[in-house]
């Protein structure tokens, strides 16, 4: 019988050559990359993303997140654009070419008419001796070692280099704009997303039965009120009913594995002690950033005095299955 195959270690294989793909990319950018930041910042029309194949389809992708993150944007496939669809191309437009070759034939030869127009171009390769390169410009570099596929054949590596520069560009458009998530809400009117940013922690928090003890209770005491609770992790109060600390899943995993564990100690000797915190008059935008750049998903709610109000979960910030994200 056949011994069963490591999956996950070919799978970890796959994520080493795509971050040193992009480690690769990282170490080359440079002044091209903060000219196509300016030339894009400046674009008084659209900037539109054109592509064939794969990159065709980053490209969509690359189109929608700077849509939605205040750089007006549209996909424009190549051969549609030969046929009639360069007339939506204006004067003061900027266009984003995407091929990691530098010679997909139908991309290459859209680039002098697309010129012709009066539009800049960006062109996005992984081979800059093209003549793509040569109709762009500006040329960003995206060349990586290697493919993650094993035949180093099928576009990995390189569709996940192009895919973060595009992101790179986009955010940092964000910063050059000053982008807010006032302003994300106003493009998105009609999303539960949109509509949930705009709410307060008050209007989403959970304030009825709890999952509190006090920093005297045990660990087992904890864990039975933390396992009751369905959120995740226990909070944890000092005498004065102030928040003393919090108990997460994560917690109780690591000290499991860490030793053996006695159920019978104080809870706070295991909790993390001045955990992070949200008001009721915080925002839903405003505390799902911070759980995000956090990586937290539970995050109590207490008053200026400490005392506890409430506790919200990641999920009750998304909408609990409500929100869909579309490109």
């Amino acid at each position: 019988m056949t011994a069963p195959h490591d999956w996950t270690r070919e799978a970890r294989d796959v994520f080493t050559v795509e971050v040193e793909g992009l480690e690769a990319v990282r170490e080359r950018l440079g002044a091209d990359f903060s000219r196509a930041v300016g030339v894009l910042a400046g674009c008084k029309g659209r900037v539109v993303v054109t592509g064939l194949g794969k990159s065709g389809l980053v490209g969509r992708k690359i189109a929608a997140t700077l849509s939605s993150t205040g750089t007006p944007s549209f996909f424009l496939h190549p051969v549609e654009g030969a046929h009639g669809d360069l007339g939506s191309i204006r004067e003061g437009d900027v266009v984003i070419a995407l091929s990691y070759s530098g010679k997909t034939a139908e991309v290459v030869a859209l680039l002098p008419a697309l010129r012709s127009l009066g539009a800049k171009i960006i062109g996005i390769m992984g081979d800059t001796a093209t003549p793509m390169a040569r109709l762009s410009d500006i040329v960003l570099d995206v060349g990586i070692p290697r493919e993650a596929c094993p035949m180093d054949l099928a576009p990995t590596s390189s569709t996940t280099a192009t895919l973060v520069m595009g992101d790179a560009l986009a955010v940092c458009l964000m910063k050059a704009k000053a982008f807010t998530a006032d302003d994300f809400k106003r493009f998105h009117p009609g999303g539960s997303l949109g509509q949930r940013l705009r709410l307060k922690i008050s209007e989403v928090m959970h304030t009825r039965n709890l999952p509190v003890v006090p920093d005297t209770a045990t660990v087992a005491t904890a864990l039975a009120v933390q396992n009751a609770g369905g959120l995740g992790a226990v909070l944890v109060t000092d005498a004065d009913g102030k928040l003393a600390g919090i108990v997460t899943d994560g917690d109780v995993r690591r000290y499991v594995a860490k030793e053996t564990p006695d159920f019978s100690i104080p809870v706070a000797n295991l909790m993390t002690k001045n955990p992070r915190s949200g008001g009721a008059d915080d925002s839903v935008a405003e505390l799902l950033n911070l759980m995000e750049h956090a990586a937290i998903t539970v995050l109590p709610v207490t008053r200026e005095d400490g005392s506890l109000l409430g506790v919200i979960h990641l999920h009750d910030l998304l909408g609990k299955g409500t929100v869909h994200f579309t490109v």
